[in-house]
């Protein structure tokens, strides 16, 4: 790596706000001898400039040692955050790749055929005449030669061992604050219907422990094999067989891993094991901090590593969630620039929205943004409703207070086409998110106010998070919350001369602000200590309609009664935040 090089990589023809400073920063600490760099940048300061000014530092191919890693990579979590650096013409030396299924076959007849489910993966041998000019693989070969390849963490994970994207010199991961958390989920095992093709044959036993658990792991490691052995023996197969075998090949490698990992005494990997509804019914099977899955999968994949984020609010909690040593992990503070007055934080708590406390607080809380409507009469805004439950309730309410006109919200599987068709418009449309905490630009008139319901906590219903607090880890818990609530206020003040109000519903909100102080960034600190109740017109649900046409009847999203069949299975233990 030559740090040497990072202002004449950075992309932007001048710097914005304290890059430049950023840029001195980052090379500094590489120059120090670290082999990973935290960037904690907030919202809005330019990361993905800083992360290719830094993927550009990469050795370069044919200098020096020949066998020493070269070349750069650069990851994220976020699709969406890849689909803006795809869009972004200052970033275009950037070579993305994406997985098969998000790729056309372009042989005749097979054009509606994603990759994954071509014939050259269902038929043995086959010889693709036009596999020089397949959208995949051509895109394959062109970042695996480039100088910089980007693509989705989960490609990245998904792509370790392979001789395609070996190990590289530099790699970048962006909004890479819940690296740990998303190495859990990737390496969690889901046993159900949807995931073992031959569940009827081999439904789960009543799983007590996890000793019931490896056992029946092996069980379904056998019949794996076997299912393979049959379909392998086609000459051919169809989608669905090919989807099949790439279904039961992924699970048991996924079985093979944690049985071993269980088994390993000298392993440091927890497990815990649910089974809420017993016998007969789905198993999920998780990981606690799996450093080994991470060592193979993004570790071992490069010499040098920079983590950039708004929110990696506490160096030796994340290093030690991710399984690096904090004496080889530098720090580096990207001080936020844009006005504290232009990103005010508005105290309109309506008191607790826990489960017992929330159908008392909600009506409260909707008549308070029925104010904030009114006071915001030709402006966009966005609630953060954390779960489809709190959405439904309160799409309700404000129908019943006849401001439902205004009023968009979306389904879990048409939340991006919702997304853009409410940026889209011109009506000054109240927008009910689920999960948008992060990765959502809405600079300037895309949304001027927005509305946090309930305060972030990870579900105490959940495995994971119940054993964290039995070990007490309420730091932790704390932590994550603050995180999301963090990004979540960075979504509406996207630019130095942008401004936007977040307003906060759940008064356990005020006390997160508390328990977790010495986590919070002086910057958003600063917002913090100004908070201060707004000043809100009276509960006049006419006037939160002055700027939406009297004509304007039509309805933006599904209706109470739709919906409300997709709420009614709350007894799941991740149902208030996942539905």
């Amino acid at each position: 790596m030559d740090t040497s090089r990072i202002f004449e990589e950075f992309p932007a023809p001048s710097y914005r706000g304290a890059q430049e400073q950023a840029l001195h920063d980052i090379a500094a600490a590489f120059d120090d001898g670290n082999d990973v760099v935290l960037v904690r940048a907030p919202t809005g300061s330019g990361k993905s400039l800083l992360a290719r000014a830094i993927a550009g530092c990469a050795r370069r191919t044919g200098s020096g040692d020949p066998t020493a890693p070269a070349r750069a990579y650069y990851t994220t979590p976020q699709v969406s955050q890849l689909d803006d650096v795809e869009s972004d013409s200052l970033l275009a030396d950037l070579s993305i790749i994406r997985g098969k299924n998000n790729y056309s076959c372009i042989l005749p007849g097979e054009t509606d055929t994603p990759v994954d489910q071509a014939p050259c993966v269902r038929e043995r041998e086959f010889d693709c005449e036009v596999k020089h000019r397949c959208p995949y693989f051509s895109d394959r070969t062109i970042a695996a030669n480039q100088s910089i390849a980007a693509m989705t963490l989960a490609y990245f994970m998904q792509t370790a061992g392979s001789d395609v994207f070996g190990t590289r010199d530099v790699v970048v991961i962006d909004e890479a604050h819940g690296l740990g958390n998303w190495a859990e989920m990737y390496a969690t095992i889901e046993l159900s219907p949807e995931t073992v093709p031959f569940w009827d044959e081999a439904k789960a036993p009543d799983i007590e422990d996890l000793d019931d658990a490896v056992e029946y792991a092996d069980y379904l490691q056998t019949l794996s094999t076997r299912r393979l052995e049959q379909l392998r023996g086609n000459a051919e197969l169809t989608p669905d067989e090919a989807a099949e075998r790439d279904r039961v090949n992924e699970l048991r490698s996924d079985l093979k891993w944690f049985a071993e990992e269980y088994r390993d005494p000298e392993s440091a990997t927890t497990w815990v094991v649910d089974q809420p509804d017993g016998e007969g019914t789905r198993v999920t099977i998780k990981p606690m901090s799996p450093e080994r899955y991470l060592k193979h999968t993004v570790w071992d994949r490069g010499t040098k590593f920079a983590l950039l984020s708004a929110t990696i609010l506490n160096k030796e909690a994340f290093c030690a969630n991710v399984g690096l040593a904090p004496e080889n992990v530098a720090l580096v503070e990207v001080p936020h620039t844009f006005p504290v007055e232009n990103r005010p934080l508005y105290d309109v708590t309506q008191g607790k929205m826990t489960y017992e406390h929330r159908e008392e607080t909600l009506p409260k809380i909707a008549r308070t943004l029925v104010r904030i409507m009114q006071h915001h009469p030709d402006e966009k805004g966005l609630v953060h409703c954390h779960s489809y439950a709190i959405q439904d309730q309160l799409q309700s309410l404000l129908a019943d207070f006849g401001v439902g006109s205004r009023v968009r919200s979306h389904e879990s599987a048409d939340r991006d086409g919702q997304l853009a068709a409410w940026k889209r418009a011109d009506d000054p449309d109240v927008f009910l998110s689920v999960k948008m905490e992060e990765a959502l630009d809405l600079e300037g008139d895309l949304c001027r106010w927005q509305l946090l319901c309930k305060a972030p906590y990870p579900n105490t219903r959940d495995s994971r998070v119940a054993h964290r607090l039995e070990e007490g880890q309420w730091a932790w818990y704390y932590r994550t919350a603050l995180r999301t609530v963090i990004q979540a206020c960075g979504r509406v003040v996207r630019a130095p001369d942008d401004y936007g109000a977040t307003y906060l519903a759940d008064s356990s909100l005020v006390d997160l602000f508390d328990r977790a102080r010495t986590d919070t960034p002086d910057w958003f600190r600063e917002q913090v200590d100004r908070m201060c109740p707004p000043d809100l017109p009276e509960f006049a649900p006419g006037e939160a309609l002055g700027g939406v046409s009297d004509a304007r009847t039509r309805s933006h999203s599904r209706s109470w009664t739709q919906s409300q069949s997709a709420t009614d299975d709350g007894d799941h233990p991740l149902s208030d935040v996942w539905d």
